[in-house]
């Protein structure tokens, strides 16, 4: 993926103080993002917009990010047409085994928090 492409960015996360300092730091380099403020929220909003990337806390009220990733796979392999659309799960709570939780979850790569965009942008030159 071309991190320099305008790229539609859904950020799946429930705490106000991490939408507005991401979206900052994303909306710095030009990407256009969308807020869910928790995973029912976010699927809905998957329903509703393509987008090119999807940012998804872990942890959050209503339905967690690993349960909205599974309702988000589900949907992609129902309508072939929305392809796959990259999931990089972002949590504080990283440990040794988060990593592959959230692949075999559905996720295609994990970064902590607090939100580096320059990590962030390595994990996007390595997707597809």
């Amino acid at each position: 993926m071309n991190f320099n492409d305008k790229l539609a960015i859904l950020l799946v996360e429930d705490n106000d103080l991490n939408q507005r300092l991401m979206k900052i730091s994303l909306t710095r380099y030009h990407y256009n993002v969308t807020i869910a403020a928790n995973g029912l929220e976010g699927v809905q909003m998957f329903k509703n917009k393509k987008f090119d990337l999807i940012l998804m806390d872990i942890m959050m009220p209503v339905m967690d990010g690993f349960e909205a990733t599974k309702e988000i796979r589900i949907l992609e392999s129902q309508n072939t047409s929305l392809g796959h659309t990259p999931i990089i799960a972002f949590t504080a709570n990283t440990i040794n085994n988060d990593r592959e939780k959230c692949v075999n979850g559905g996720m295609d790569d994990i970064i902590e928090k607090p939100f580096d965009i320059n990590k962030f942008r390595e994990i996007l030159s390595f997707l597809p």
